[in-house]
């Protein structure tokens, strides 16, 4: 298969491009990510979401840990190339590493963030820490 296809996407200076995650089916943005060429190739490949962490500078696995994976139904370049939109379908409800169910959570409301969301899943359940 060639990679002609990665070449489209407009990649920034140091080799990534954002990434929104929808969820299939309620249309909820659940999340914000990066990806490198690499991640969006075992992304394809997989057919599981994998992204570029720039915190711990390496792959992740969404859901390598928790197991709540993302499974891709669609992956969209937006009209610059510089933006993808995966839509995928968040195996276990959670997409948060907080245990919600996505990570906007938060709303501002009269100068304040307010927490709108329940935690479905105690973190520490989750991973053991944190």
């Amino acid at each position: 298969m060639s990679n002609s296809w990665l070449d489209k996407v407009s990649w920034t200076a140091d080799g990534l491009v954002p990434v929104i995650v929808q969820e299939s089916g309620t249309g909820k943005v659940l999340m914000f990510a990066f990806m490198n060429r690499e991640a969006l190739k075992l992304t394809i490949e997989t057919g599981h979401a994998v992204y570029w962490s720039r915190s711990r500078n390496k792959l992740w696995r969404k859901g390598e840990e928790s197991g709540h994976v993302q499974q891709v139904h669609e992956i969209r370049l937006d009209c610059d190339q510089d933006a993808l939109l995966l839509t995928v379908e968040q195996v276990g409800g959670i997409a948060c590493h907080t245990g919600r169910h996505n990570c906007f959570f938060q709303k501002l409301e009269n100068d304040d963030w307010v927490i709108d969301q329940p935690v479905l899943k105690n973190p520490q359940d989750i991973y053991g820490h944190e």
